[in-house]
């Protein structure tokens, strides 16, 4: 388990510094380059780690019998890709973990930087979203990172064209984050009838180029069969704690309009799933499209120091934020059930 705690350690003592030295001081943020390459080796360089890792090698050797128009045109195309690429180039999972790792990581440190506290930010990612969803899920994962990368361009760029790029982007490696598209419709403030338009015909689109042909065998495979998650409800109420936080005490953000339209839809999202776990046959489903909110912890955890400003050289707020983190990482690297597929942590070529 040491790897998985001093991963932490990195985000958590840079998170205590910037509380410490004041973000005039902290402004450059160092070492957020390098944390992406640490981030993307630690990630990509696993060794037989993940709760999916025997079927991410299906993937691969089964890429290999592919030709370049059937990786393409396969259900997941940019994963599929890489599968393709790694296996005809002879280079190995390695090479398809570390760019699928590179993406996911670059996107999170970019949707970090955006936040007033980067490094607390990714202090929460790090328990969960890194550790269980980018090492286990290895698409999703990617899909998530691309998706971090829509938000900080829709919020900050304020453009409606490269956040559906990058869903559409995400798509090719998850088609699962097409559910994410209409929510560039609910926030934009600029000619909301022309953008719900083209915004309704470009998930038209994605889902006939990547869900029409799998809508079936998704519903067989997740409603009808009623798979079940263990955890689900714990992951449901991580989204729920800070959504619920943002929604009662949203003035106290300070935030653009776009961007607070953006964070409450994200937040009633995250709600809705609470409700969603109650009335569907299978938590694995909700738990799953669940997991495109968990920006929604980073963005209210990494800017509650501001939103309830206490006095002191480090802000208690700035503290509670890392014993939470650090409570998370222990549950689950001690009591939940899948964790044996992550520990002890193997790192290649060391493994």
């Amino acid at each position: 388990m040491l790897p998985y705690w001093l991963l932490l350690l990195v985000p958590a003592w840079a998170a205590f510094q910037e509380a410490a030295l004041g973000k005039n001081r902290f402004q450059h943020y160092p070492g957020l380059g390098p944390f992406v390459f640490l981030l993307s080796v630690f990630i990509g360089l696993r060794y037989n780690v993940g709760g999916d890792w025997t079927n991410y090698l299906g993937y691969y050797y089964r890429s290999a019998e592919y030709s370049l128009y059937e990786a393409v045109s396969s259900s997941d195309p940019g994963y599929i890709l890489f599968n393709w690429m790694a296996a005809h180039w002879g280079v190995g999972i390695w090479f398809v973990n570390l760019a699928c790792a590179a993406l996911f990581s670059i996107g999170l440190v970019a949707f970090a930087r955006a936040q007033p506290r980067p490094w607390l930010a990714l202090l929460v990612a790090v328990p969960y979203l890194v550790i269980v969803v980018a090492m286990g899920y290895t698409r999703q994962g990617v899909a998530i990172g691309l998706a971090m990368l829509a938000l900080r361009a829709f919020t900050r760029d304020k453009s409606v064209v490269k956040f559906v790029f990058w869903i559409a982007l995400a798509a090719t490696f998850h088609k699962s984050a097409v559910m994410l598209v209409p929510l560039a419709a609910l926030s934009s403030d600029r000619g909301r009838v022309w953008t719900a338009a083209w915004i309704a015909g470009a998930t038209a689109l994605l889902y006939y180029l990547f869900l029409e042909d799998s809508v079936d065998r998704l519903m067989y495979g997740y409603i009808t069969r009623e798979y079940q998650s263990q955890g689900a409800a714990i992951r449901v109420a991580m989204n729920a704690l800070p959504a619920s936080i943002f929604l009662v005490f949203r003035r106290r953000f300070q935030l653009s309009p776009e961007e607070r339209r953006v964070w409450t839809n994200m937040a009633l999202l995250a709600l809705a799933f609470v409700v969603f776990l109650f009335v569907s046959p299978s938590s694995t489903a909700v738990d799953r499209l669940a997991l495109y909110v968990i920006p929604i912890q980073l963005f209210v955890f990494s800017r509650l120091p501001e939103a309830f400003p206490v006095r002191g050289k480090v802000s208690l707020v700035v503290v509670l934020v890392i014993v939470y983190s650090a409570a998370v990482q222990f549950v689950w690297l001690n009591f939940a059930a899948n964790a044996k597929s992550w520990v002890p942590y193997s790192f290649y070529p060391f493994s």
